[in-house]
């Protein structure tokens, strides 16, 4: 059985440590392969050669970063196929969910591209007499970047263009159940003429975490994953003295008013609830239905649920399996606290016939009414195809109920009713707001990140924020005394 690596200063390094964790693939419910875990030689080799590649990096030109940044972009979008048939095999996703998540991350590629403009200073002339005033941006040095396993392509795709564009070197710790991604970008970066040193990736367990946030030639870092992990993260990395992104959980709640079209609202509840089988934190997961049209609108979701095709990633299937056999049985114990706690489950996913091997993580498309507001199926982030219906009277009483989570991360509200649209972003305590929309993910030119316990620290990925992120400025205040006054003479030669 194969032994995944790290990739250090532009080559595959296997794991020393003597520790490894199991990759499976989970439509066929097998280990397909085992990822070595870093130990801390380990662990300062890597940091040790991205601070080494981060100087010369640093003093590259902006035409020759973003020459190499525009090849990474087209050697991913000539390979991303590759790519996504890897996803799959490790994450279980169906291939065209892959290749979205792959499309999304290149989004932010093509922004980076742009970066000669992001990282332009200020000049401030005269600001005394004869003194002039000007800011610089520069690199940190070495960043770490954390990622979950629901988008082994995507997220870190988030941060590393705008981080390298910025000039710095990078260490990326995915996770260790579904590593393959990283190492398949670190290479196509040495393939676009990224120097060595620049791209390092760092498999691992929770050392391989805490060797970073500890490091003090790590000078920032960035993660995305649960609320728990997410404050432990930005806590730790914060007494260190390090920035911190820190982009945790939530419980998106989908505000549906009366007049709202509801053959739309249907189609969105099924794909912001199922897509990549509820595993993503932009997942709907709780609609908030005002009456009386909560019963139509579960007759349109559960008619379209019935056409849900789930199975093996790779046989045109609309939704695959969870990701580990743990994740799934833990998903599933939630049907059984819906029922315990008077919930009417209308479908119940572990009764799911896949089209795919027996032995893979399967539980398909879950839907569940009158869900309790005490009960932890409504309180709690579940990460998978679970879908909770929760009625109210009004929207005002919807609108409280979703400000009184202590996630802040999406929402979204379905209605006819502009003033009620534009109230509703007005008034709603959350980072990410849909109108008419399901997955309110922003593009890479703006940035992504929830308010409340779903967000730590202050900086919000991608976009102008992710530039400001890994960058610091400078403020330069000069003189130059002029020639006539004695001064030294920038005239031309006169013999």
């Amino acid at each position: 059985m194969s032994l995944i690596g790290h990739y250090v200063n532009g080559q595959i390094l296997n794991s020393q440590s003597g520790r490894h964790g199991p990759v499976f693939n989970p439509a066929l419910g097998v280990e397909i392969s085992q990822v070595g875990f870093a130990n801390q030689a380990e662990i300062e080799l890597a940091v040790a050669n991205a601070k080494k590649a981060s100087v010369d990096w640093k003093n590259q030109s902006l035409a020759k970063r973003q020459a190499i940044i525009f090849k990474f972009r087209e050697l991913l979008e000539a390979k991303k196929g590759e790519l996504a048939e890897l996803i799959t095999m490790e994450h279980g996703k169906v291939l065209s969910d892959a290749l979205g998540e792959i499309t999304r991350g290149q989004e932010v590629v093509e922004f980076a591209c742009g970066m000669p403009h992001l990282l332009k200073g200020e000049f401030s002339e005269n600001a005394s007499t004869s003194v002039d005033v000007y800011s610089i941006k520069q690199p940190l040095g070495v960043v770490g970047i954390i990622s979950p396993f629901n988008f082994p392509a995507m997220v870190p795709m988030w941060f590393f263009p705008v981080a390298i564009a910025a000039g710095n070197a990078v260490i990326l710790k995915p996770s260790e159940k579904d590593p393959s991604a990283a190492i398949w970008m670190a290479r196509l970066w040495t393939e676009a003429g990224l120097p060595n040193g620049v791209f390092n990736v760092l498999q691992g367990d929770k050392e391989a975490v805490d060797g970073l946030l500890n490091h003090p030639d790590v000078s920032a870092i960035s993660f995305v994953g649960s609320t728990p992990i997410a404050r432990y993260i930005y806590e730790t990395a914060a007494k260190n003295g390090k920035r911190v992104q820190a982009l945790g959980g939530a419980k998106n709640h989908m505000l549906v008013l009366p007049d709202a079209d509801l053959e739309l609202v249907a189609d969105s509840a099924i794909n912001a609830g199922f897509g990549s089988a509820g595993e993503r934190c932009m997942a709907i997961s709780v609609i908030v239905a005002v009456e009386p049209i909560a019963d139509q609108m579960i007759q349109k979701i559960t008619e379209r649920i019935a056409k849900i095709r789930v199975g093996d990633g790779r046989r045109s299937c609309d939704m695959g399996p969870l990701v580990t056999r743990q994740h799934r049985d833990k998903v599933a114990s939630y049907i059984d606290i819906a029922i315990q706690d008077g919930a009417d489950v209308l479908v119940d996913g572990r009764g799911v016939n896949p089209d795919g091997d027996a032995n893979g993580f399967w539980l398909g498309p879950t839907l569940i009414d009158k869900v309790p507001l005490t009960s932890k199926v409504y309180t709690e982030e579940i990460f998978g195809p679970v879908l909770s219906i929760v009625r109210v009277k009004s929207f005002d009483e919807g609108l409280n109920l979703i400000n009184s989570s202590e996630f802040g991360n999406g929402t979204a509200i379905f209605t006819s009713d502009g003033g009620a649209a534009r109230r509703f972003q007005n008034e709603v305590e959350v980072g990410m707001i849909g109108i008419n929309v399901p997955i309110p993910v922003p593009v890479a030119y703006q940035s992504f990140g929830g308010w409340k316990h779903s967000l730590f620290g202050d900086s919000r990925a991608h976009g102008e924020e992710g530039f400001r992120f890994f960058t610091q400025t400078k403020v330069v205040t000069s003189r130059w005394p002029d020639p006539s006054h004695g001064g030294i003479n920038l005239g031309f030669p006169q013999n």
